[in-house]
């Protein structure tokens, strides 16, 4: 999330960290790439030290690696085959394993399983397997452990007191979401069994999973959720009001948006709803300005963001800019089949039904956003707040790098692990959260030459921005580095180390391959920005539940071994290593070794 100053008071809020949104920008933090301590209850008084076994990842290059079920004539069968292999790879039975799900996406096809025990699925025990569309194994990863000891799989404790449970420690109720039985591993490498229920409480803008023990009806972990027509916006590209309106006709991209951004198939509307967004202050969406789906509201910048025209005027820009989210990323390989935003999927795999909804001016807090990540088939909620910092306040929801910052939350949920939202949980892969979003609005703001990035100026009314230091491939001017890791602990923080290896990334593609002004809709087009996207999204399918630095590091190094057949290895290499990440780098220490040719 945006969370760029202000330590709330709830306890309650600062739960939420890391799938999406959190309104505390100080969490308490553990060990980087299995734990989290979240102080929950309406007193904090309960800490949980969620735990999540650590991860594995390991690609195979260009060629790929042949196994027994490899495709050889005929139809693929991905389940069979992700079965077999990880088994085999694992040294486990097949019984053991529970096939959730599958994605195909467009240079690979990706199986994501579960652990299971006795047949209950292992909730913090799962893999990922990719393979080619030959059926060679391109990668695979594992978070599966061998449990020291499980509990009786039958419950002791009935659901309804479980609920009751979770809804007292957790100040919000259930909100009918159907619960599961699954196990948990602890620490310890036990596995205790749980009712797994979310709980909401949309006053304090939280939405958990809560893990509840069915032996002993107590809360022993948590998943947090809480990352023809023409328009007056700040355009996609432009970071800032300042930047100046402008007015667009018909800026959806059909190839993403079959039916524009106002119709979902059965409905059409002369609001700002449609097939992807919800966008309103309270319940009750903007309608056109004009007709026909005209949303043409001047802002009034020496008026209160609370008059009725810049309402309008927000709630317009936040619509059109998670709708462009959704298109770009569409465009990139964010689709209905792996995970994204869409009440109609038109039949192209996953779950509908799940829109973003956004609510600009949001009355639960200031100085913030947030964005809320259930699962595939639950629609992401995005909150945007007024900010106090100038007088009058200013709008977060007019600030379109914190648009894209939050809207970005949904996407990396989504996507890593299998549109669980369960897999950006422990503090190094929620700091990377953090750090994927605001490489999203770096991207969108980048034009021919590549230049610093500053994130949040306007909402502050400062040039400085929000962050520690611009983004930029200067050391002196941004010296954060894979070390910088080792003295930080809190998730912004450590987003800022990511979202700066990346921009140097992105840096070297576009001095390597030149940049392209059509990124938005060509994403066949051979310049850097465009390598960068595919490669920044290929690699999220890709990569373990709960990533590490290195974890990531190697999935886009495969990433581009699946799309590009390895043409840029060298040069995310260097650019990796460059702040630290390189060949041998490890806890946190820096690195600067490339592979041999590099």
């Amino acid at each position: 999330m945006a969370s760029f100053s202000k330590l709330l008071s709830s306890v309650l809020i600062a739960l939420l960290y890391s799938s999406a949104a959190n309104a505390n920008p100080w969490p308490l933090t553990s060990k980087h790439a299995t734990h989290r301590t979240r102080a929950v209850g309406a007193d904090g008084s309960l800490k949980l030290e969620v735990f999540h076994p650590e991860s594995t990842f390991e690609g195979f290059g260009v060629e790929g690696l042949d196994h027994p079920l490899t495709r050889r004539a005929g139809n693929f069968d991905i389940e069979a085959a992700s079965v077999s292999f990880l088994a085999s790879k694992l040294g486990i039975q097949q019984k053991d394993i529970h096939f959730r799900t599958s994605a195909k996406a467009e240079v690979a096809q990706h199986a994501f399983l579960k652990q299971q025990i006795n047949g209950v699925p292992v909730a913090n025990a799962v893999a990922n397997v990719a393979f080619s569309d030959d059926g060679k194994v391109l990668s695979f990863s594992s978070s599966f452990v061998k449990p020291s000891g499980s509990a009786e799989q039958t419950p002791t404790v009935s659901l309804n007191d479980a609920i009751a449970t979770a809804e007292k420690a957790l100040d919000g109720t259930h909100n009918g979401h159907p619960a599961t039985l699954e196990f948990l591993i602890q620490p310890d490498g036990s596995a205790v069994l749980t009712h797994v229920i979310q709980i909401q409480n949309e006053s304090a803008g939280t939405w958990v999973e809560a893990f509840v023990d069915a032996h002993s009806n107590k809360v022993v972990s948590v998943t947090d959720f809480v990352a023809k027509a023409s328009y007056r916006v700040l355009p996609f590209n432009e970071e800032i009001l300042t930047e100046g309106f402008q007015t667009l006709t018909d800026p959806q991209d059909l190839a993403a948006s079959s039916l524009g951004w106002h119709n979902d198939g059965t409905t059409s509307t002369t609001t700002t709803a449609g097939n992807n967004v919800f966008a309103a202050k309270g319940s009750t969406a903007t309608s056109q300005s004009s007709a026909t789906l005209n949303f043409i509201y001047t802002q009034n910048a020496a008026q209160a963001p609370t008059v009725a025209v810049n309402v309008a005027a927000a709630v317009v820009n936040a619509f059109y800019i998670v709708n462009s989210v959704h298109d770009v990323t569409y465009r990139y390989g964010f689709t209905e089949s792996t995970f994204n935003f869409q009440t109609n999927n038109f039949g192209k795999g996953g779950l509908g039904n799940d829109r973003v909804t956004v609510s600009v001016q949001d009355p639960a807090g200031t100085d913030n956003a947030d964005f809320s990540t259930p699962p595939d088939g639950q629609s992401g909620h995005m909150r945007m707040f007024l900010w106090d910092f100038t007088s009058p306040g200013r709008d977060g929801a007019l600030e379109n790098d914190i648009v894209i910052h939050e809207n970005t939350h949904g996407v990396t949920n989504r996507m890593t692990g299998g549109g669980t939202g369960r897999c950006l949980q422990t503090t190094e892969a929620g700091g990377m959260g953090e750090g994927w979003s605001d490489t999203l609005a770096d991207w969108a703001h980048q034009g021919a030459t590549t230049q610093n990035f500053v994130l949040g100026q306007y909402v502050i009314n400062n040039p400085a921005g929000i962050r520690s230091h611009p983004y930029s491939t200067s050391a002196t001017t941004n010296p954060l580095r894979y070390s910088s890791l080792k003295t930080l602990n809190e998730v912004h923080a450590i987003g800022e180390v990511w979202a700066n290896m990346l921009h140097n990334v992105y840096a070297s593609l576009v001095n390597v391959h030149g940049w392209s002004a059509t990124a938005r809709t060509n994403p066949g087009g051979t310049e850097g920005n465009i390598v960068f996207l595919h490669l920044f999204l290929d690699a999220l399918l890709l990569q373990p539940c709960n990533p590490t630095f290195l974890t990531a590091r190697d999935a886009w190094i495969q990433a581009d071994a699946n799309r590009f057949a390895g043409a840029n290895k060298c040069v995310l290499w260097n650019a990796f290593a460059s702040r630290g990440l390189g060949v041998n780098a490890a806890n946190h220490n820096d690195d600067s070794t490339v592979p041999a040719g590099c």
